[in-house]
């Protein structure tokens, strides 16, 4: 059950102020826009509703809005029931995450503003009561859809309730909202991942919206698996697939919505907010840095001669904010897209990114090192293959085995696994390079950068510099994920040190096992 903050009648049922704008065929727009109200004060006694928000980058932006947009009347959550947990559970456990330890801190009277609306994206209707669903439609004036699936091996049926239909059900909760001014929706700069530039539009997807919806509603879900691999065609996998057709159901949308679509890169840990380093799970690109740290990851299918495309969480976030601040004064036909990427603005290659990789995990090892950091890019399977048998499983067994005989859990292999598939996941990612044209993020960027009441909503990585950002994130991870203070910084380099001579003296038998196998091979005995 929803507790709704008073409805503020100074501000109910506001006309929309945005401008209509055609784009021309360089996806231009034609005439400067004016932005009527300056970044901060736009959120002034408005109310904002998050999807996702119990997500990384959903915490992130909500952080944010309390923090920074203090003017916010309230942020509407949607919080579904999960773990045993009912929404107002986890609802309490939310206000208390980590994340918003400065407001708690500083300013807690904020974290009031939060309120929570027990409801499932994957549910008809939201599954939202009939009082919530009223309250959103008369008080909400700002909607950041950023619930997804992010899992790339998610089967499609599970994919497509989550990234398709539930967009869709929001969107049609949107089009009753009576104060509505701006909606942004998240995709990924990978929803055209079969295109290797890809520009600021809405591609024609594989398959048409309406049509994805009803298969997926009406045939079976042994049918909807057994045609999967016909139906993502070029696509790398369920996620990218089902970001292309929400995107064309976006765009179709966008005829009766305040509508734009941001499409972030890779995700990654804060450069500044809500902490520099900021991170909270250890999926993609943080799980494999983080084992590299450990030193249990040896070789890696990548790439190293392509630009990647990272882009860290606190700018997506700003870009969601400013987005949503420009759309509400500006709408465009068609739908305007900010590819939120780094590789056009400042790119760094593989090779260079992980290089300064390593060179943090030994220069700020973590205690819970494993072995000597050391890995290598590799595009040769075979050897990549061959290289994680003996140097990622091989060591994780016998870890496993002196574990389980001193009657320890063991589970390294596990963790092996877990990681194996993480990289497999992602190897189409780090075996590609793009061009994702970014004009609109750019001309937004310096829009913010126009308002001085907005210094802190940097919309880009101009100028970032990458080695000083991946030591804070290499710290995010051993603070934020290990939960390693940096007491035990010491006690862990002692540990390196004592790693490096084990690394070395396996180095020196593995040398006089070839010489002696070679030995025997050219000068047999009795020869």
């Amino acid at each position: 059950m929803l507790t709704a903050a008073p409805l503020d009648t100074e501000h109910s049922l506001l006309p929309l102020k945005a401008k209509h704008l055609q784009l021309d065929e360089n996806n231009n727009v034609e005439e400067l826009a004016e932005v009527t109200d300056a970044l901060v004060p736009f959120y002034d006694g408005k109310s904002v509703l998050v999807t996702g928000g119990t997500g990384f980058l959903g915490k992130v932006l909500i952080e944010k809005l309390l923090r920074a947009c203090e003017g916010v009347t309230a942020v509407y959550i949607l919080l579904r029931p999960k773990r045993g947990l009912t929404s107002e559970q986890r609802y309490r456990e939310f206000v208390r995450h980590p994340v918003f330890e400065r407001i708690r801190s500083k300013t807690p009277q904020l974290l009031t503003k939060l309120i929570c609306v027990g409801g499932d994206i994957s549910l008809p209707l939201l599954g939202l009561s009939e009082s919530d669903r009223r309250t959103l439609l008369e008080r909400v004036h700002v909607v950041f859809h950023v619930a997804a699936t992010v899992r790339f091996n998610e089967a499609l049926v599970e994919a497509a309730i989550l990234n398709t239909i539930g967009t869709k059900q929001l969107l049609e909760l949107c089009t009753g909202m009576r104060q509505l001014q701006s909606v942004v929706h998240v995709s990924t700069a990978y929803s055209n991942a079969c295109r290797r530039e890809v520009d600021e539009v809405v591609y024609p997807p594989p398959m048409d919206p309406e049509r994805f919806i009803q298969c997926v509603q009406l045939l079976p879900g042994e049918v909807i698996g057994a045609i999967a691999t016909q139906l993502q065609g070029a696509h790398p996998n369920t996620y990218t697939l089902t970001k292309a057709i929400t995107e064309q159901l976006v765009a179709q949308y966008a005829e009766r919505l305040p509508l734009c679509i941001v499409r972030p890169s890779i995700v990654t840990g804060a450069v500044a907010e809500p902490y520099p380093g900021w991170i909270d799970n250890v999926h993609g690109i943080t799980g494999i840095m983080m084992e590299i740290g450990r030193g249990t990851i040896s070789s890696i299918m990548c790439d190293e001669r392509c630009t990647m495309d990272v882009i860290p969480v606190d700018i997506v976030c700003n870009t969601l904010i400013a987005a949503a601040w420009e759309n509400a004064n500006t709408t465009v036909t068609p739908i305007r897209v900010y590819n939120c990427t780094s590789g056009q603005v400042n790119g760094i290659k593989w090779h260079e990114y992980g290089r300064i990789t390593q060179s943090c995990a030994v220069r700020n090892p973590t205690k819970h090192v494993l072995l000597y950091p050391g890995f290598r890019f590799r595009t040769n399977r075979l050897v990549h293959k061959l290289v994680e048998l003996l140097l990622h499983f091989l060591p994780a067994y016998l870890f496993d085995a002196l574990v389980r005989a001193r009657g320890g859990q063991p589970i390294m292999a596990r963790l092996a696994r877990r990681f194996q598939r993480a990289a497999d996941t992602g190897e189409f990612f780090a075996m590609h390079e793009w061009t994702f044209r970014n004009g609109n993020l750019r001309r937004l960027g310096d829009r913010v950068r126009r308002d001085r009441a907005a210094d802190g909503f940097r919309c880009d990585v101009a100028g970032l510099n990458w080695e000083a950002y991946i030591e804070a994130y290499m710290l995010g991870i051993r603070r934020f994920v290990l939960k390693d203070d940096m007491d035990s910084l010491e006690q862990a380099r002692a540990k390196l040190r004592q790693l490096l001579w084990f690394k070395r003296a396996l180095q020196l038998a593995g040398l006089l096992l070839a010489y002696y196998l070679c030995a025997l091979l050219f000068y047999p005995s009795g020869a």
